[in-house]
């Protein structure tokens, strides 16, 4: 019994000896460079003064003072789009807008107000949208095509849940429910990647998503199954780069508020 405590005793010794001695620092740095690279080096981009100014290099899609970046619908009707102290208000039946600008994989930053007095339920409050890549009208010019995530108001107003704020409509439920109440000013920050197709038409990649709603992540990479119509199942068809589009819904709990509306393309 004695034998074996000092045996152990002696073992313990020398691995705290070994563990004490000093590493060969020339040795390990000469393997770490192995995994070194230098190139290609990140381009610079100055970030904004806040986590919702936009940076350098971003193209500004909304900066306050007009709409020269976008198209209406309806253009004898452009007074319902009005631009008054930087904000941007859509009232009821103005028709939407969409970008001149065609995008592919983009950051988009964005932010939006529901009215404080809002009326209406379900969703008929509050109701707008952003597509993410806009496709047109389907083929009866009734319905507005393309990959929708949701605006709507959701602080003490319950619906489907794959049509609330958050959601890429009627097809991937949001994460969490991060809606302020309204009046108060709201955020999405949102990482596109528009979908790939072969030369034949068939889909090569799909659209992927990630959102943060008010800070909150909503949609983790999400991969689209294809469009998000209002009625029917998503599909994919061949298309390239698609402008943006912000929806009038033309619910009577309009107007709805937007300003500080960036991307960056990536």
């Amino acid at each position: 019994m004695k034998i074996k405590s000092t045996l152990t005793f002696a073992a313990l010794f020398i691995s705290i000896l070994g563990f004490s001695q000093e590493p060969d620092w020339e040795k390990l740095y000469k393997e770490s460079q192995k995994t070194e690279v230098y190139e290609p080096v990140p381009p610079r981009v100055t970030p904004g003064d806040s986590s919702k100014d936009a940076p350098s290099d971003a193209i500004i899609l909304f900066d306050g003072k007009n709409l020269e970046q976008w198209t209406y619908d309806n253009p004898d009707n452009t007074e319902t789009w009005k631009v008054e102290n930087s904000i941007l208000t859509v009232n009821k039946k103005a028709g939407s807008i969409t970008t001149k600008d065609n995008f592919q994989d983009y950051q988009l930053h964005l932010e939006y107000r529901i009215p404080e007095e809002i009326t209406g339920e379900g969703q008929s409050r509050g109701n707008s949208g952003i597509f993410l890549a806009y496709l047109g009208m389907d083929e009866r010019g009734l319905f507005e095509e393309g990959y929708e995530i949701q605006i709507l108001d959701n602080y003490q107003n319950e619906t489907y849940v794959n049509g609330q704020v958050g959601s890429m409509y009627k097809q991937s439920i949001p994460l969490a429910n991060a809606t302020k109440e309204p009046g108060a000013w709201q955020t999405y920050d949102i990482i596109w990647r528009a979908p790939r197709f072969k030369e034949d038409g068939s889909l090569r990649s799909p659209a992927t998503v990630t959102a943060l709603h008010n800070g909150v992540l909503v949609q983790n990479n999400y991969e689209l199954k294809g469009i998000t119509p209002w009625i029917g199942e998503p599909t994919y068809e061949k298309h390239g780069p698609s402008p943006i589009r912000l929806q009038a819904h033309g619910d009577p709990s309009e107007p709805i508020s937007f300003k500080n509306i960036w991307l960056r393309e990536l």
